[in-house]
């Protein structure tokens, strides 16, 4: 009974050392559940209105640059709408050269 005892006592101090990785991990996945359900919720769109905004403060009074946004970001997450304008703006060009 020693040895088993022992053994039990060995796995709890294991379990309890590494109790904190197992709740960040459980965390992590339930705040990113929640923050994908609230994205496109009205309070999801104000708050992250809200944080861009608090964002564009410090950018704006401190002058972090990092901060800035690649104007043309848009155009990585939406490919085929960027390559559909380009298009477009392509031939409003050689529309206006015949007119």
């Amino acid at each position: 009974m020693v040895h088993g005892q022992k053994v039990i006592e060995k796995e709890k101090k294991m379990f309890e050392d590494t109790l904190w990785i197992y709740t960040s991990i459980a965390g992590a996945i339930l705040g990113a559940a929640c923050l994908f359900y609230i994205k496109d919720t009205r309070v999801g769109l104000w708050g992250y209105s809200k944080f861009d905004g608090v964002l564009d403060y410090f950018r704006d009074k401190y002058g972090w640059t990092w901060l800035n946004q690649d104007p043309d970001a848009w155009k990585k997450v939406h490919p085929k709408i960027a390559a559909k304008i380009e298009s477009l703006e392509e031939r409003l060009e050689n529309l206006e050269e015949k007119v």
